[in-house]
């Protein structure tokens, strides 16, 4: 799952890529409107979490843009601004949910996550196909009750398609989902990736679908 971190206060910028990233998501990070702007805009990104008091372009004018061009990943709002009043704009300009500064770093994950299952309809912490189980709230993936040690791509894969199970995922959206912007990316690396999952989690459980991709078998 890929994340943009729009912040421009650097030190709190590197504290959520790197809180997020241990989290398991590939995060890439804007530090003006501007970037976000048009990072926002030309990737596809599971989520953002936002500031407003943003340099050059402020963050309310960025999620207007970012809806206006039909981009309609969750945005969570990450402020110092915490009337209700702003709360209201950043609503009605298109935000999924709302976090005030100061906040416990636990909070935003757990909103984060939920935002995440209700854009892929799901409504627990826990994700299941078949013999698979994820839990989103720990990283903990279980088959048949017995836990399995994935590395952090192989995690990336796992739950992106658990987020979408029945759904096909060509390679490129895998690509674009599991790296971070400035990762060294490398298309052959999906089937290695998927070539792992299927040794640890059952051969069955991810299909191959010719000429299109990679689907979730939940199902026998």
């Amino acid at each position: 799952m890929r994340l943009l971190v729009v912040e421009d206060e650097p030190a709190l910028a590197d504290q959520l890529v790197t809180s997020l990233s241990e989290a398991g998501y590939a995060v890439d990070h804007a530090a003006d409107g501007e970037d976000a702007d048009f990072m926002g805009g030309t990737t596809h990104y599971d989520a953002a979490i936002l500031d407003l008091g943003l340099p050059k372009v402020d963050g309310i004018t960025v999620l207007k843009r970012w809806r206006g061009a039909g981009r309609t990943f969750p945005v969570l709002i990450l402020t110092a601004r915490g009337s209700w009043h702003d709360k209201v704009e950043g609503l009605d300009a298109g935000a999924d949910d709302y976090l005030a500064k100061p906040f416990q770093m636990e909070e935003l994950l757990a909103r984060l996550r939920s935002l995440l299952r209700r854009a892929s309809g799901h409504a627990t912490a826990e994700l299941t196909c078949g013999p698979v189980t994820l839990d989103t709230r720990s990283g903990r993936v279980t088959v048949d009750g017995t836990p399995v040690t994935l590395t952090a791509h192989e995690y990336r894969v796992l739950a992106y398609m658990m987020h979408r199970p029945g759904q096909i995922a060509s390679r490129s959206a895998l690509i674009d989902h599991i790296y971070a912007q400035d990762f060294d990316r490398d298309s052959n690396t999906i089937e290695v990736f998927v070539a792992r999952l299927r040794r640890k989690l059952g051969p069955e459980i991810i299909e191959t679908v010719r000429g299109l991709g990679y689907r979730l078998r939940c199902s026998p």
